[in-house]
């Protein structure tokens, strides 16, 4: 399921999107986040936007798959040499495929219902003791942001939650804040979870 007012709005604003960059917090914790795979780790970049984090994993020698709902923003992902496909967050069906997925401020589009049911997912996709790396805004409940996007908020306590029950451990997380498309400052968080053994 994905939200039809948001994607069209990322396919309107794919050139203002890709301006923004990847930030200083998220690159520090990519740099973190990488040391823990192994060498050529599989990667998943789950809601890859226009490929730029993707690339930084491709440069960084790991083998990265990236897909994303917005068939612009795959199309800037490939411009930029990275290994993208159409697929939204319920077309994830792989088993054992991964050493780590990466959701970075992608996940957030999803409704609150369907976290659980993305998060087995996730957790059925990935290797034993597989990486995930998780970057969403911080409150609570649903709403749309000044542009029309949709977005689901969750409390750090709501995270840890859902991700111990899909079998994950938070091994590390960081917070802060940024303007982001819409123009408006909102608190983030960036977490690395590792999938426990059952």
């Amino acid at each position: 399921m994905a939200d039809p007012e948001t994607l069209a709005i990322y396919a309107e604003r794919v050139a203002q999107y890709e301006a923004l960059g990847v930030g200083q917090v998220q690159l520090t914790e990519m740099e973190t986040f990488f040391a823990r795979l192994p060498e050529g780790a599989k990667i998943l970049d789950l809601g890859c936007g226009p490929g730029q984090h993707a690339a930084l994993m491709d440069a960084h020698g790991f083998d990265v798959l990236a897909t994303d709902a917005t068939p612009e923003f795959v199309e800037a992902a490939k411009a930029r040499g990275v290994n993208a496909h159409v697929a939204r967050f319920d077309d994830l069906r792989d088993v054992d495929a991964f050493d780590a997925i990466y959701a970075s401020f992608s996940l957030l589009h999803a409704p609150k219902v369907k976290m659980p049911e993305h998060l087995a997912a996730i957790t059925r996709a990935l290797r034993p003791n597989g990486w995930f790396f998780w970057g969403t805004k911080l409150g609570s409940g649903e709403a749309r942001d000044k542009i029309g996007r949709f977005y689901a908020y969750y409390t750090e306590p709501e995270l840890t939650d859902l991700l111990g029950t899909a079998g994950f451990e938070v091994i590390h997380s960081v917070t802060g804040e940024e303007a982001g498309l819409s123009g408006e400052v909102s608190p983030f968080i960036l977490l690395q979870a590792q999938l426990q053994d059952a």
